[in-house]
């Protein structure tokens, strides 16, 4: 199955699952496209892998890495998909 590219600058994203931080509830979360310069941030990061998709989603969703954190795994997996639109439907 080949997934469309999604071509949008952005795009908000549902969560199944809303929650707080610090005093703020998060209901929708919006992605903006990544850039190259967010993939090479990610990248030089030493730390695990899953510690390195925290930082780029928290980077395209203009959160704190405490706010991807909280997410729930369905949410997260959201995210996730929509990383992978935006790159045409490739994973890195």
């Amino acid at each position: 199955m080949t997934e469309k590219k999604d071509m949008r600058l952005s795009a908000e994203i549902t969560l199944d699952f809303p929650f707080e931080v610090d005093g703020k509830t998060y209901k929708t979360l919006t992605m903006r496209r990544p850039k190259t310069k967010d993939s090479l941030k990610a990248a030089k990061f030493k730390g695990h892998d899953a510690d390195k998709g925290i930082l780029l989603l928290s980077d395209l969703c203009n959160v704190s890495p405490d706010v991807i954190e909280e997410l729930d795994e369905i949410d997260a997996m959201k995210l996730g998909e929509q990383l992978d639109a935006f790159r045409g439907g490739q994973s890195s």
